[in-house]
This record gives C-alpha cells, sequence and structure tokens, in this order.
C-alpha cells in the first residue's frame, strides 16, 4: 500500500493510494503512524477515498494506531466509499471510535477545531 502523509492546519492527513486495507499492506501503515505519532503528530485524517476494500487487519490497524496515541489524540476518517462505510458500521466503529466525515477538508476543519489533545 501506498500513502502520502501530509500536515494541513496542524492536522497529520494521511492520503491512502492503494485500493486494499488487507493483511499485506497493515503492517506499513502501522510503522507510518508509529513514526508518526513518535514524531509528536496527535490529529489525523486517513482519507480512504482510493480504499475499495477493508479487512479485520485493516481494522486492527486503525484500532492499534488508536491505542498508540493512548487518547492523547484522534483519528478521524474520510471519503469512504460504500465497502467501507458499511464495514464501519457493522463493526460500530462509526459510533464513538473515528468521526466519519465526507471530506478532508471538513475533517481537518473538525480537527483543527478540537482543543489540542494532551
Amino acid at each position: 500500500m501506498e500513502f502520502e502523509n501530509r500536515l494541513e492546519g496542524g492536522v497529520t492527513v494521511v492520503l491512502f493510494k492503494g485500493l486494499r486495507m488487507d493483511a499485506a499492506a497493515a503492517p506499513l501503515f502501522k510503522s507510518n503512524m508509529v513514526d508518526l505519532i513518535h514524531q509528536g503528530a496527535k490529529r489525523f485524517v486517513l482519507d480512504l477515498a482510493a480504499v475499495d476494500f477493508m479487512d479485520s487487519s485493516g481494522l486492527a490497524s486503525l484500532m492499534s494506531s488508536m491505542k498508540t496515541l493512548g487518547g492523547a489524540g484522534e483519528i478521524a476518517v474520510c471519503c469512504l466509499s460504500e465497502k467501507v462505510r458499511k464495514l464501519f458500521a457493522i463493526t460500530r466503529l462509526d459510533r464513538g471510535v473515528f468521526r466519519i466525515f465526507g471530506t478532508t477538508a471538513e475533517a481537518v476543519a473538525a480537527l483543527s477545531a478540537a482543543p489540542t489533545p494532551d
């Protein structure tokens, strides 16, 4: 899986460029997130527009990133395909775990306006 990281308004945007977030892609994503968190990033928007498939490994890598933040930050997701949106709904990760936005701009604006995590 390829992705790019960029900073927008104090929020780290991670843009996924691959079609699949699965067992092959999850370790690279987790490693990227751990590196960013250790560098001090606390607010993330994951732009999943290109992702058409996500399995339990992909979900586990997202949850692992939340655990690495240890409550001292936030991860929002945006631009979900219908398949990925259904997965978030089925697993109830759209209810209090990850905030979901329609666009990257909406997600960045919401996280930028939030109080700074400790």
